[in-house]
């Protein structure tokens, strides 16, 4: 269930129309119901009661009234529902007006009645707004044609919201760099300029000296935060490292969420290895775990497009599922789907099976300031965005966890429905052996807010069809071969 407080992270414009051929008695009577079940449901939206007598919308006077209140809130989605027929032009109208995801709807007509009229012909109406917003070249949603309390509507518009929130969300992403790349990691190269010019991603790039100075200093000062972190690090973990090294972990953890405040970023990403062990003598994954925990997702390896993918996974469930940023790294031993998705210890802690622990070291590096834990059961969503040659897409899809031997470090095996496809997909890119996941089939979701953020999704498994069923109506899950 969507928690109401995720729900009103986003604000739609809810606008209600009719065209005068129809009842507007029965519009304004069916336009009261689905205000009345937007507000059972925890939707945060701006009506548009006041434009007229009616409070519907089809003529040009309530087109400058609706842009002008629905500017003025800064609306993040428009929902267009039609009533009766609807005035498709002047919806068509407004929703160019607005960058912002659209989602159209109806309510299912009335049987005739016994002498053969019919007040509403809302279905038809459909078709006709379908086919300007189409002419307008306004991207939208649909849900289908359905009663109000079909679970269809309610479940399509809990769905919209959260389209919504992976396009703002993507759409003011700024990650803060911390450091180059580092030299060996080729695959992580990306085009700086392309993703500022196709999609506003901004960067923020820092020299690792600006953050280990940074940290120093709050060691140095006694910054009072430290302990309160290192108390928080207590109640996630078992610590069994050394003091002075905790209190690193804690201060490192401090300095990149105090420079992602300083410039404004929402997820970072750190050249993780070996300038920065010879700096401060620690890895970083303990305090990216907890920076993961508390919303701030922070990738590997100077891994931007790695970010990028957690921050469209988490977005995706309202920020409900923390995400798990993974190596794809080995095959299973014995079963021919498994695969490893592992690291050092960059999981959130909400993602941990067992209790998590900091240990002294891991066998890839015989540092302390890793994490480590096998992460929950369940069916995930795994995801990476990335590109090359000015092309980019998401590659998304399910797999289920399996059991598997035990691996040091933060951990899950998983099952996919032919390994062979996937491991293709990740071999003939545009992907790297890095991918963001998160314990929700949010698969719909993303491929439907690609439309919005002109990135094409790239199913590893042959789910097209499917992820489009579960939008017009099938609500069986997309695992299932129905």
């Amino acid at each position: 269930m969507v928690n109401n407080k995720s729900l009103q992270k986003i604000k739609i414009g809810f606008v209600p129309t009719r065209r005068n051929i129809f009842s507007a008695t029965a519009a304004i009577e069916f336009a009261d119901k689905t205000r009345k079940k937007l507000d059972e449901l925890g939707i945060n939206y701006v009506d548009i009661k006041e434009v007229n007598d009616d409070g519907l919308f089809y003529d040009d006077d309530g087109l400058e009234k609706i842009t002008q209140k629905f500017k003025a809130a800064a609306i993040d989605g428009l929902f267009i529902a039609n009533e009766n027929f609807g005035t498709e032009y002047e919806v068509a109208r407004l929703a160019a007006k607005f960058n912002v995801p659209v989602l159209l709807w109806g309510p299912k007509d009335e049987a005739p009645a016994p002498d053969g009229s019919r007040r509403r012909d809302t279905q038809c109406g459909l078709f006709a707004i379908g086919k300007v917003l189409r002419h307008f070249n306004v991207p939208f949603t649909y849900i289908r044609n359905s009663d109000i309390a079909d679970p269809s509507f309610s479940r399509g518009v809990i769905d919209f919201v959260k389209v919504c929130n992976v396009v703002k969300t993507f759409r003011n992403t700024r990650v803060l760099q911390i450091g180059p790349r580092p030299f060996d990691f080729w695959s992580v190269i990306v085009n700086e300029g392309e993703l500022l010019e196709k999609f506003g991603i901004q960067l923020s790039p820092i020299p690792l000296g600006e953050l280990t100075s940074y940290m120093n200093d709050l060691i140095k000062k006694n910054d009072p935060r430290i302990s309160e972190t290192k108390d928080t690090f207590r109640k996630w973990a078992d610590i069994k490292i050394k003091e002075d090294d905790f209190t690193k972990v804690a201060a490192l953890k401090l300095a990149m969420q105090d420079k992602m405040k300083q410039y404004g970023c929402n997820c970072g990403t750190i050249q993780c290895w070996t300038e920065l062990q010879r700096e401060i003598g620690i890895l970083p994954y303990a305090s990216e775990a907890l920076l993961q925990t508390e919303g701030l997702p922070v990738t590997c390896e100077t891994d931007i497009n790695g970010a990028i993918s957690e921050v469209l996974a988490e977005s995706a469930t309202l920020g409900d599922e923390k995400a798990l940023f993974a190596d794809v790294n080995c095959r299973h031993p014995e079963n021919e789907n498994g695969e490893l998705l592992q690291h050092l210890g960059t999981f959130a802690f909400q993602t941990a099976k067992n209790r998590p622990v900091l240990p002294p070291s891991h066998f890839v590096f015989d540092y302390p300031g890793s994490a480590a834990f096998q992460a929950k059961d369940g069916t995930y969503t795994l995801v990476r965005f990335d590109g090359d040659h000015g092309k980019y897409s998401m590659l998304l899809g399910n797999a289920k966890t399996c059991a598997g031997p035990y691996e040091q470090g933060t951990y899950a095996w998983f099952e996919f429905k032919d390994l062979n496809r996937f491991e293709a997909k990740y071999v003939y890119g545009p992907y790297i052996h890095h991918m963001a996941g998160v314990r929700a089939d949010v698969v719909p979701i993303l491929a439907e807010a690609g439309k919005y953020i002109n990135v094409e999704p790239d199913y590893f498994d042959p789910i097209k069809d499917k992820v489009a069923a579960y939008w017009y109506g099938d609500y069986e899950s997309i695992l299932t071969d129905k």
